[in-house]
């Protein structure tokens, strides 16, 4: 009898030894993307038998290294430090030593080297976080060159499909990542919900599409030799060239090795490759920002990071292969065939009413997805964060420390307040900070997301939200719809209809600057599928200051909601073709705004883009919170970037900037500083009130004066103009000398102990046993141990059990629900007319659990013999 254990989806077994393993960045629902690493933005091998005793050696380790200490009491309020200082160190290894030397207190990013790791077990007095949301893939050019004597084979959509075939993805687990990842195949992560729910689909891709080199060559040929292309001494030529790939290849970590690799399997293919090995900041202005039809590269290695527990990947496919995801030139070239495009914006829109539609649609869109292959996924990694172990912070199960919105609130000395800690960083500043377009690199983002505040944050073990700066939150669903909850602050309720007020704001006209009422831009009564009213608290005005000294008011909230439109309607002074895109596939689904009090402040959002969970419901723009996706902000410091954009000195998004040639907008550092600085005095001098026929109405007497003198007071003393009402503000930024001052906001009116109240993910450890030799036609079955930490894990706290049937051929056969027993106790009973079906050889029994208290399915699996 064989069993074979497989702890927190495999990723945390190595080789050798005993280890565990970028957008716009706030949470994972339908208003915020990943975060593009890019952090890694934002984001899976086979195992020795004899790993099973080091899993639980692992399991232990990993449950002391990230369970926090009794949870402090305090009377401080804000951050529990004084300073943060922010250094740049893109070598983690050299990272460990500066902790062990206390040069540094926090390396804050996700580390997946073998060594690496070695390194910060054996040295005392560091600690780690581990984490499963980074995730590595290609990112392929698929623009046209302009210039007709090349031709980009990228751009062919059947060529980059073959290249799934053409990379091995358990050879770069192997022998590039140390054992440290897990194969992926599509565009869900490991650490979601989804990638549970839909196991048998996923399996049959990663069947379909496993390495074949040989398979790969042939279909390269195909398309090449359509292209005009020969193969001439086996190199590929086009127009007596060569047809040469030019590889953009990130050097910090793993994937540089990753991209010689994949280098070296084009060149094995006939492509003359050149690899251009750069930095992250190095690389973005070129994969990001240049044209495709440029041509400057052919493919980027990328990698990604899901900032909080991704509890539904819906999102996933329009982000990635369609222009909705990103205002930048490498999105706007994406073309998805219209069946991809059309599946992809109703799993955007929730344009389902069932869970059997909504996964008939991904099983629709999986297929599409590797045939575009726009990218393709590697692997998703496993990964620790060192620290050491007298600093505390909350990491997050998918992000780690740099991709929660918590670690703001909860990095301290143990036992102190106040004082100093270091923080480094792989990269600092690596684009321009701007709430309305700007970085949504991880780096940049998780600086800037401490600068700001929240209407609620994301359970780091869960995904689910809780309140922040809200009140409470209402959720009315249509009835029918598989809308629940989990926890007790959010309201949830049906209706047979929903109806959208005529008062509602259904749209935005940009010519007369003021928003288009329901009564006038529907033919007929319009119905919503969902309706979410947030309340904020009575004292919110009073107790909430920009870190300027302005006071936060409506008219930050409006402001926001305003900016959602404008900058894609046509006939703004700030219209951005890149950001038209995003807004149509927004007004697919959405229906009305309305304020219904200032009072406290009291919004009400009508879509038919509904949340499976009713806590995800509310998001910063459904709740009008003053969170651009790119930061926060208050509406006189957008106002200074907009009078900069419609003047033609600047642009928000680098998209615009590339095509009118002019300095994408920077808040913090170089020359878009002196011109903001300039709209300034000029906005204070004439009261200036952006949108004011609308805006005007939440703006007191005399507020716009005030805040354009605190802003040209925070100017003159800090620098920048980049002004958030968070916990820690902006204190100064060197670019240059890669370095970063955040300092305590005294102003903030939370205790500091808020949030500190997370315990260590109870991530499930499965165990199968069962018959090692089964008889065909005969019925078998297996247990199924589950447990966390020793125990057994309570059967109300499993969501689900589910098993899937592999024959010799790797063919999935057969799938089900497993029987729960007890605690901890489930079972799997294969009928005859299963085993029936498997012919003589190997099988497999794969299971995977899904748990309640934590969004990262586990994963167990059984080998065993069929004879007849």
């Amino acid at each position: 009898m064989r069993m074979n254990k497989l702890l927190v989806l495999m990723m945390m077994l190595m080789l050798s030894v005993s280890v565990v393993a970028c957008d716009r960045g706030d949470t994972p629902d339908v208003d915020t993307p990943p975060v593009g690493d890019e952090g890694a933005v934002d984001p899976d091998v086979d195992v020795d038998a004899d790993a099973d005793a080091d899993a639980d050696a692992d399991a232990d380790a990993d449950a002391d290294a990230n369970t926090e200490p009794d949870e402090p009491t305090t009377d401080r309020t804000g951050a529990w430090i004084d300073e943060l200082v922010v250094v740049e160190e893109p070598d983690a290894d050299k990272a460990v030593t500066r902790l062990e030397a206390g040069d540094i207190d926090v390396y804050a990013f996700t580390i997946s080297s073998p060594q690496t790791y070695a390194k910060i077990l054996d040295t005392a007095g560091i600690d780690y976080k581990t984490s499963y949301g980074s995730y590595t893939e290609l990112t392929f050019n698929p623009g046209q060159c302009a210039d007709e004597g090349k031709i980009n084979p990228f751009a062919v959509p059947r060529i980059r499909e073959a290249m799934n075939w053409l990379v091995d993805r358990e050879y770069i687990i192997a022998e590039i990542m140390g054992g440290l990842g897990t194969p992926r195949f599509v565009p869900i992560n490991g650490a979601s919900a989804d990638r549970g729910a839909l196991a048998a689909e996923i399996r049959a891709i990663e069947a379909k599409y496993g390495h074949d080199m040989e398979r790969a060559d042939e279909v390269v040929t195909e398309e090449m030799e359509a292209l005009g292309a020969e193969r001439v001494d086996g190199a590929w030529m086009y127009n007596g060239e060569p047809v040469e790939i030019i590889g953009i290849i990130r050097v910090e970590d793993e994937r540089q090795q990753i991209g010689d690799y994949f280098a070296n399997q084009l060149q094995q293919i006939g492509f003359t490759v050149r690899p251009d090995y750069k930095t992250s900041a190095e690389a973005a202005p070129i994969w990001q920002q240049s044209e495709p039809s440029e041509c400057l590269f052919n493919y980027y290695t990328g990698g990604w990071v899901s900032t909080a527990i991704n509890r539904d990947a819906s999102t996933n496919f329009n982000f990635f292969y369609t222009p909705s995801g990103l205002p930048r030139p490498l999105w706007q070239a994406y073309t998805p065939t219209e069946e991809f495009a059309a599946v992809s914006q109703r799993l955007n829109d929730s344009d389902y009413s069932s869970l059997e539609e909504r996964a008939e649609l991904f099983a629709e869109a999986l297929p599409m997805a590797l045939e575009d292959s726009a990218r393709v996924w590697l692997l998703d990694r496993s990964s620790v964060a060192p620290l050491r172990d007298d600093v505390s912070v909350s990491a997050d199960l998918s992000g780690s420390i740099y991709g929660t919105t918590l670690w703001p609130y909860t990095l301290r000395t143990i036992g102190e307040e106040g004082g100093s800690l270091t923080w480094a960083s792989a990269s600092i500043l690596t684009e321009p900070w701007n709430p309305i377009a700007g970085t949504n690199w991880i780096y940049d983002s998780t600086l800037y997301r401490a600068t700001g505040n929240w209407p609620v944050m994301a359970d780091p073990n869960t995904g689910l939200q809780w309140p922040q700066r809200v009140a409470s939150v209402d959720v009315l669903a249509q009835e029918d719809l598989p809308v629940g909850k989990t926890l007790d602050w959010i309201g949830l309720d049906t209706a047979a209809e929903i109806v959208v007020p005529d008062d509602a704001w259904a749209d935005w006209d940009a010519e007369s600057q003021t928003f288009i009422n329901a009564s006038d831009f529907y033919t007929e009564t319009a119905t919503a599928l969902m309706k979410v009213t947030t309340t904020y608290p009575d004292d919110l005005f009073d107790t909430v200051t920009w870190h300027d000294g302005s006071a936060f008011s409506a008219a930050d909230m409006v402001m926001s909601l305003i900016m959602n439109f404008d900058v894609a309607k046509e006939a703004s002074a700030v219209y951005d073709e890149a950001q038209v895109p995003a807004l149509d596939s927004f007004m697919s689904t959405f229906k009305g705004f309305r304020i219904t009090s200032q009072d406290p402040f009291t919004i009400e959002f009508y879509t038919d883009n509904w949340s499976l969970d009713a806590e995800n419901a509310v998001t910063s723009l459904r709740a009008a919170w003053p969170q651009y996706g790119y930061g926060e902000a208050p509406w006189h410091t957008v106002a200074i970037g907009i009078g900069a954009e419609t003047a033609g000195q600047a642009a928000f998004s680098a998209d615009k900037a590339t095509t009118l040639e002019i300095e994408q907008l920077n808040y913090i550092a170089g020359p878009t500083l002196e011109i903001m600085d300039n709209v300034l005095a000029e906005s204070a001098a004439a009261g200036t009130v952006p949108y004011s026929p609308t805006l005007s109405a939440f703006i007191a007497d005399g507020e716009a004066e005030a805040r354009y003198t605190n802003l040209a007071a925070w100017n003159e003393e800090k620098g920048h103009f980049w002004v958030g009402s968070g916990p820690f503000f902006l204190e100064e930024a060197f670019p240059v000398e890669g370095n970063v001052v955040l300092n305590r906001n005294p102003n903030f009116p939370d205790a500091s102990d808020k949030w500190a109240r997370f315990s260590a993910p109870a991530i499930a450890v499965v165990e199968v046993d069962g018959p090692g030799r089964v008889t065909a036609g005969e019925e078998a079955v297996f247990d199924i141990d589950v447990s966390f930490d020793g125990d057994a894990y309570a059967m109300d706290d499993v969501q689900q059990v589910k098993y899937l049937v592999f024959d010799a051929n790797g063919d999935m056969i057969s799938s089900g629900e497993a029987e729960g027993v007890n605690d901890g106790a489930w079972q799997v009973t294969l009928d005859s007319d299963v085993t029936g079906q498997l012919e003589a050889g190997s099988n497999r029994l794969e299971v995977v659990v899904v748990s309640n208290l934590v969004a990262l399915p586990s994963l167990g699996s059984m080998d065993f013999v069929t004879t007849p």
